[in-house]
């Protein structure tokens, strides 16, 4: 599993190069957050944000070397933070409705992006060197809404997956896909001196001449870094009988519904020495060097359950009467106006408990105590087991009481279980991954990808004491979200 995750891939053309993949299985949140462009407040547009749950609204390097855990498979790059803009349809009527990455589940942000790290030196087969601490960057323009054939426009590219073939275009395509694959190259010569630039553009470049992801640098740029390649699949498949009119009706985030303003946001994490032995060792092609220099890796559940809670009180999925932000949808051929993010929310900046999705079920004599792990080959709860579409808290809970059982659970939005014990390295607290919704009631929480929602018997005042609590918690929610609002 560990070489099909992050193997090397093929040799490249000569001079020898390889690559690593840093694979992220799910993502912190969606939401219009963009520490780069919009340190300190609401971005413009919802940013799909993978990596370590450092991330914030204005991070710095040591920010991100806080992180407790990434939702990429890398540990030693659990550090590091991708991200780029959402992708939305719009409907006949003018609403918008969010597009699932391949791996989303009701709403669990389970889908994420891959990150090639490509080591091409070009003609010149330079030594590449590791991002240096504090080096971030972009590629692409968000105002971008013609295409152009420099290495920048050609950076940018779509491909339409269970379409006609044919060369990937710049644009989003004109045909219906199973899934469209969207991605970003990076620049990959710097200048060897700021980790930064005012644009955050300035201080790296294209190469001057042979490909735009493994040319020779220019003397303004002389320093070769590893090349960055990020790749989204997004399910399109869903939405081929409700295409309309005569435009493609997929639209980014940014309002871009051409394609050429696609872009991406790297915000470096690494530590540099094992950057650099990754660098200087996985350049030709070997099956395990990647594993032989970073060692073990995260599992698909390690990463699926490193979450952020919103800090924007905002839908950003569903349908939506508008884009989040100010965001008109445009067609090009002129450039898109600069964003003036004419409807940015405060940020909530109290520290809450994700409640959304709560049952308070302490009259049936069961308390909620939290999202615990699981496992499919080894039930935290096992004891019985109820499954169904028409699943919902109350039903799990009626259900294990019956059995007389101490606990009661849920995962994967329709399985119940109940058990007598929970291990100690499966209670509440070790994951914030009960995401997905219950199949009988769309408004309560029931578990998620290894993770299962948990409810505790408890009596008289135990019960009263965890109801009195739960409605704490939820007035404080409540308070925070107003005050994001106010």
């Amino acid at each position: 599993m560990k070489s099909v995750l992050i193997g090397l891939v093929a040799t490249l053309a000569a001079p020898a190069s390889g690559t690593f993949v840093v694979q992220c299985f799910s993502r912190l949140f969606d939401q219009r957050a963009d520490p780069v462009i919009s340190p300190g407040t609401a971005a413009g547009h919802v940013h799909t944000i993978n990596g370590g749950n450092g991330f914030d609204f204005e991070m710095t390097y040591e920010d991100a070397r806080a992180s407790q855990c990434t939702t990429c498979n890398i540990k030693q790059d659990r550090l590091s933070n991708y991200w780029s803009p959402k992708l939305y349809f719009k409907a006949e009527n003018g609403s918008f409705l969010d597009v699932p990455i391949i791996g989303d589940n009701d709403g669990g942000n389970l889908g994420g992006m891959a990150i090639y790290y490509l080591t091409r030196g070009g003609p010149d087969n330079d030594k590449l060197r590791a991002f240096p601490p504090n080096f971030r960057m972009v590629a692409g323009d968000s105002t971008k809404r013609s295409e152009t054939d420099d290495f920048a426009g050609r950076a940018v590219t779509h491909k339409c997956v269970g379409g006609s073939g044919g060369p990937d275009p710049k644009h989003l395509p004109n045909e219906k896909c199973d899934q469209i694959r969207v991605q970003v190259t990076f620049p990959a010569c710097w200048d060897g001196k700021n980790p930064d630039s005012d644009d955050h553009k300035s201080h790296v470049a294209y190469p001057e001449e042979g490909n735009y992801d493994g040319g020779r640098c220019p003397k303004s740029h002389p320093v070769h870094l590893v090349t960055l390649f990020y790749e989204v699949y997004y399910d399109t498949k869903g939405f081929k009988d409700m295409w309309y009119g005569d435009k493609q009706p997929f639209v980014f985030a940014n309002g871009d519904a051409t394609g050429y303003g696609y872009h991406g946001d790297f915000i470096n994490g690494w530590e540099e020495a094992t950057l650099q032995k990754g660098l200087d060792t996985c350049v030709d092609g070997v099956k395990d060097c990647a594993e032989k220099v970073f060692g073990e890796f995260n599992s698909q559940g390690d990463t699926q359950s490193c979450k952020k809670q919103a800090m924007i009180d905002e839908p950003v999925t569903g349908v939506l009467e508008a884009l989040p932000g100010c965001n008109p949808v445009t067609y090009g051929p002129e450039p898109a106006a600069s964003e003036k993010n004419c409807d940015a929310p405060s940020l909530m900046t109290v520290a809450t408990p994700k409640m959304a999705g709560y049952v308070d079920v302490t009259s049936k004599g069961y308390k909620y105590i939290g999202c615990g792990l699981d496992n499919a080959l080894e039930r935290t709860l096992n004891d019985e087991l109820l499954t169904g579409d028409d699943m919902t808290v109350e039903k799990c809970i009626d259900f294990c009481k019956g059995k007389g059982t101490k606990y009661a659970g849920i995962v994967y939005g329709s399985q119940c279980f109940c058990g007598g014990a929970v291990a100690e390295d499966r209670a509440p607290g070790t994951t914030s991954n009960c995401l997905m919704k219950c199949r009988g009631d769309e408004s309560e929480v029931c578990g998620g990808a290894d993770a299962i929602s948990l409810y505790e018997a408890c009596s008289g005042g135990a019960c009263t004491n965890a109801s009195k609590r739960n409605s704490r918690r939820l007035a404080s929610l409540e308070a925070a979200k107003a005050n994001a609002a106010s």
